[in-house]
């Protein structure tokens, strides 16, 4: 006789949505998959249809609960920083579903520079158009209606998971978890709770804003008749699922763009440096798990036009005397430079597309690198793990393996967001069941070890030329 399920996690990504049942032993099974609703693109507006996402979850989980012979507990995580908003009396959506990525923040985040370090202070962020407040600012701006509709309570703003779990209690609850508020730019990291300080910046009154719960602190019964148990975002969950929450383990995530993150080991208050200071989660006993993060902006953009998945490690530092940095859209945290992208210390007309390919990769591996060695200078680190579309090439892996201050091993495990909720769900250790392999070096190729040094002095330069 099949088990009964107890456990359904739920992943709502930008590209894809997927549902798995949980085993007795807390592995995932019963995988299910669908497309995410299309994002459309228009001068810089990134919108897909709310609705869509709602149905899509909603026929995922009606074929996890075939499975189920109880009432089974949920765990859901999703994409951070999207947004609608929707009318209180019937549920429906008055926005599209405004990602992320949509850039309709910019003209605020403009505006409000004066009050960079206030932000950065309260937030552990910086002020970019990314986050949820900067785009809600503008729209309320330019529509003023929709504020009169938030603040009669008409209308209700929120991010994705706010609007699922409204409907999945017939608007009987208005809700969002600790670690997709941290990233709104709205909520003090310090206390945990909406900031005055902030929503006065933003104009954005605190009393639109949906209850923030802990992550695994919800108990919610939904009207599909699962029992809401956790709500987090995504990249959150795929750090508990990656690495030990010590502080001693670093997550190298290498995909559209990249990230370097740690827990911090102790967590007092905002860290005084330009890293990222990201609030992972809090727990049902009011925990905090604070990490830092360093990060690579729009990597694969400046490697899509090459053949990088050629390169192979004795490819690097093949020309010793030309440095490059491969963030097209300004250099990430800490640095935080929009003036320096995508650039060569010297011409490269003559070089051959395999020549410039490793100059990129060079540029990827050196800063993390940097990062990683920062990080070490603070507290030291025991291993890195490596994830993410790009970490699968070899030359990467080895590239970091070599120049990293610890071990690096490549993470084998698939769904780390799913996982990530089953570990929160069930109040697992972090990275329990992890999956992942030494990554081994062939030779040690020490020209890249010496080309790195001289990549930080010329990279040194670089920053001080401005």
């Amino acid at each position: 006789m099949a088990a009964t399920v107890n456990t359904i996690v739920i992943d709502l990504g930008s590209t894809a949505i997927k549902a798995a049942t949980v085993t007795d032993n807390h592995q995932l099974d019963n995988i299910f998959s669908l497309p995410a609703p299309t994002i459309i693109i228009d001068q810089g507006f990134y919108t897909s249809d709310a609705n869509s996402y709602l149905a899509t979850v909603e026929q995922l989980l009606e074929k996890c609960l075939q499975f189920s012979q109880t009432q089974p507990d949920l765990g859901l995580c999703y994409q951070r920083s999207s947004f609608l908003l929707w009318e209180s009396h019937t549920g429906l959506p008055v926005t599209p579903l405004i990602s992320w990525q949509d850039n309709r923040g910019e003209a605020s985040c403009n505006d409000l520079q004066a009050h960079d370090s206030k932000i950065r202070e309260l937030t552990g962020l910086p002020l970019t158009g990314y986050y949820f407040a900067p785009k809600v600012r503008a729209m309320l701006q330019q529509q003023p209606e929709l504020l009169r509709g938030l603040v009669n309570k008409q209308l209700r703003i929120g991010t994705l998971d706010s609007f699922i779990i409204w409907h999945w209690t017939a608007g009987k609850h208005y809700l969002t978890d600790t670690s997709m508020a941290a990233r709104t730019l709205l909520m003090d990291i310090n206390s945990g709770f909406w900031s005055k300080t902030l929503s006065d910046i933003f104009n954005i009154p605190l009393q639109v804003l949906a209850e923030i719960y802990p992550s695994n602190g919800f108990n919610l019964q939904l009207n599909n008749g699962a029992v809401l148990r956790t709500s987090i975002a995504d990249q959150s969950a795929a750090l508990l699922a990656s690495i030990a929450n010590d502080g001693s383990e670093v997550l190298v995530n290498l995909g559209t763009g990249g990230f370097v993150i740690r827990y911090k080991p102790e967590y007092s208050h905002t860290d005084s440096s330009n890293y990222l200071n990201t609030l992972v989660y809090k727990d049902s006993d009011k925990n905090q798990y604070m990490a830092v993060e360093g990060t690579l902006n729009s990597i694969t953009a400046a490697l899509r036009p090459y053949p990088f998945e050629d390169c192979k490690i004795e490819d690097l530092a093949e020309i010793k005397d030309i440095y490059c940095l491969a963030e097209p859209s300004g250099i990430g945290a800490p640095f935080f430079r929009a003036d320096i992208g995508l650039e060569f210390s010297q011409a490269t007309d003559n070089l051959t597309q395999q020549q410039i390919t490793a100059l990129l990769l060079e540029g990827i591996i050196f800063r993390v690198t940097l990062i990683l060695e920062d990080y070490q200078q603070q507290t030291e680190i025991s291993s890195v793990y490596l994830s993410g579309g790009l970490s699968v090439f070899s030359c990467i892996q080895q590239g970091i393996a070599l120049c990293s201050p610890a071990p690096v091993f490549k993470l084998l495990q698939q769904h780390s967001g799913l996982m990530g909720v089953v570990i929160l769900t069930n109040n697992l250790a972090p990275a329990f069941g992890r999956q992942s392999a030494p990554v081994l070096l062939a030779n040690k190729h020490l020209a890249l070890i010496e080309k790195y040094q001289r990549w930080k002095h010329w990279f040194s330069k670089r920053l001080n030329d401005r």
